[in-house]
């Protein structure tokens, strides 16, 4: 199983940072990992240096760092006890980089982020300090889209996650993808689906072959363990990897979906327009992208 003892979640104050945060502080209780709250001031730089005075620039940076202070100060004067929680103030720097640099130095295992920032991004696009993270960090990241009506949160910031959906292609990536999948549904005694979606039927025989083959590779994926603590359950669809995965994961309510990808080349080159930056974007639940 996977190790996680260092958690880090990024936040900027938002409805989707706050609500990663109640995974992260989730996960953190779970495993009995240190949670590290980072929050990066980012310095304004005008685009038309004519038109905006430079006193005037530093006046707005001196104000947003003293907001985000303040913020930063009362988060961190509520945390809850029981949890091994620092908070880590920073300015005047890419937040992306101090967020990437700051998980090598720290040797992070998790990160946990919202979807959207300050900016008012509701999903994720090229330039998101969510995606710049995707590309570069070794670590796995759980994605967490803005709060989501159907699950439940407690007044402890517990996350209540009852069906956790995995998706495999049988690529490579797929194996510790599953690892975290099933360290999930252990630590929240979850029900656990695999789903893998064939695509490019042709014949309704030609799916009922490849739908044998693909459940005996589920099957044969899972340790005979796995059942003692969660109930498994194979899939196999036909369709668009990307839509098959979302519609499931709201036909199922599920409230974690686990996806593997490659490398960071691959990810790099690969994400926009793949079938995880697809899911990240338009799922119904946040999604944990676990890389080789």
């Amino acid at each position: 199983m996977p190790r996680i003892e260092r958690i880090l979640c990024p936040i900027d104050f938002s409805e989707s940072s706050a609500k990663a945060y109640d995974y992260a502080h989730s996960l953190a209780r779970h495993y009995g990992a240190k949670l590290f709250v980072q929050h990066v001031v980012e310095q304004f730089i005008a685009p038309y240096h004519r038109f905006i005075a430079q006193n005037q620039i530093e006046e707005l940076n001196a104000y947003e760092s003293a907001e985000a202070q303040k913020k930063f100060r009362e988060l961190s004067a509520n945390a809850k006890n029981g949890l091994d929680q620092e908070f880590v103030f920073q300015r005047w720097g890419p937040a992306a980089d101090f967020i990437l640099s700051f998980a090598e130095e720290q040797r992070i295992d998790l990160i946990v982020m919202g979807t959207h920032g300050r900016r008012g991004l509701d999903r994720l696009i090229v330039g998101s300090v969510l995606e710049r993270v995707l590309r570069k960090a070794h670590s796995p990241i759980l994605a967490v889209r803005s709060p989501h009506p159907d699950v439940p949160i407690s007044k402890e910031h517990d996350v209540d996650i009852r069906r956790i959906l995995f998706c495999t292609d049988f690529s490579e990536d797929s194996p510790r993808a599953l690892e975290y999948a099933l360290s999930l549904a252990m630590q929240y005694r979850a029900e656990l689906s695999l789903l893998h979606v064939v695509e490019g039927v042709r014949s309704e025989e030609g799916f009922e072959q490849q739908k044998e083959n693909a459940l005996a590779s589920l099957r044969a994926g899972v340790p005979s363990e796995a059942s003692d603590w969660a109930a498994v359950v194979p899939v196999v669809r036909a369709g668009k990897a990307y839509q098959e995965i979302i519609q499931y994961a709201e036909d199922t309510a599920s409230d974690l979906i686990v996806i593997g990808v490659r490398g960071r080349n691959a990810v790099d080159l690969a994400l926009f327009g793949s079938t995880t930056q697809r899911v990240v974007q338009l799922g119904p639940c946040p999604v944990l992208v676990v890389r080789t």
